[in-house]
C-alpha cells in the first residue's frame, strides 16, 4: 500500500509540475488523469502493479 500511494503522489507531482510549466494543458492532464483511473479497473491493472512492485524492489536491492 505505501510503495502504490507513494508511485500516485510522484505522479500527482510530476503531473502538476507539467501543468504549470505549461508542458500538458488542462484538456489532456484530465484524460492523463481519466486514462489512469480507468485503467486501473482493468484487467491489466494487476500486472502493472507487479511490473512497478518488481522496479521497486530491483531499485531497492542496489547496493551503493
Amino acid at each position: 500500500m505505501a510503495i502504490s500511494l507513494s508511485v500516485v503522489l510522484l505522479l500527482a507531482i510530476v503531473l502538476v509540475v507539467l501543468f504549470r510549466s505549461g508542458s500538458i494543458k488542462g484538456g489532456p492532464a484530465i484524460v492523463a488523469m481519466l486514462f489512469g483511473f480507468f485503467l486501473a479497473s482493468t484487467g491489466l491493472a494487476p500486472s502493472i502493479q507487479r511490473f512497478l512492485n518488481s522496479i521497486v524492489e530491483t531499485i531497492s536491492g542496489i547496493k551503493i
